[in-house]
């Protein structure tokens, strides 16, 4: 059985692993994610990500911001 941590840091890698695929800094992330009317910043995407806990809305348009079109959550 899968603990609540274990699917936060499954979760923490599997966002830093597209941000790196897609050669996106936070930066560039909390700058997408403006656009899409959420209210980021490279330090709140920063501390989001080395916390390791987020809600599902800021992992589900990060995914967006980064163009991720499917999810298996398999990789998850």
């Amino acid at each position: 059985m899968t603990t609540e941590k274990e699917l936060a840091d499954r979760t923490k890698r599997l966002l830093k692993a597209e941000l790196k695929r897609a050669d996106i800094t936070y930066a560039d992330l909390a700058s997408r994610l403006r656009l899409m009317g959420l209210e980021e910043s490279e330090a709140s995407v920063a501390n989001k990500l080395s916390r390791g806990t987020f809600a599902a809305t800021f992992f589900l348009a990060s995914l967006k911001a980064l163009g991720l079109e499917t999810l298996r959550l398999s990789d998850v």
